[in-house]
């Protein structure tokens, strides 16, 4: 229900999520393969859980990319009277 107070613009930076995911998905990757090597293997649990984190956010992003746009109701539509009977 749209109470009237949403932004007119207001859009998911689904583009700018799949660039954070992908990129943190690299780090916490590199950073479990050090942490292994170099023989720290708590750090490389927690480096590779972000890691499976990071790769489920950029599984989800990217379903929701390929959804591709759902309908939002433009500027020209008026906002919903909110319910009285609450």
């Amino acid at each position: 229900m749209r109470s009237g107070n949403e932004p007119l613009t207001a859009r998911s930076p689904l583009r700018l999520r799949f660039w954070l995911s992908l990129w943190g998905l690299l780090w916490a990757a590199a950073g479990a393969a050090v942490f292994s090597l170099a023989g720290s293997p708590g750090w490389a649990a927690a480096c590779g859980v972000l890691a499976l984190l990071a790769a489920v956010d950029l599984a989800v992003v990217l379903h929701h990319i390929h959804q591709g746009p759902h309908y939002q109701p433009g500027p020209d539509v008026p906002p919903y009277e909110p319910p009285r009977n609450r």
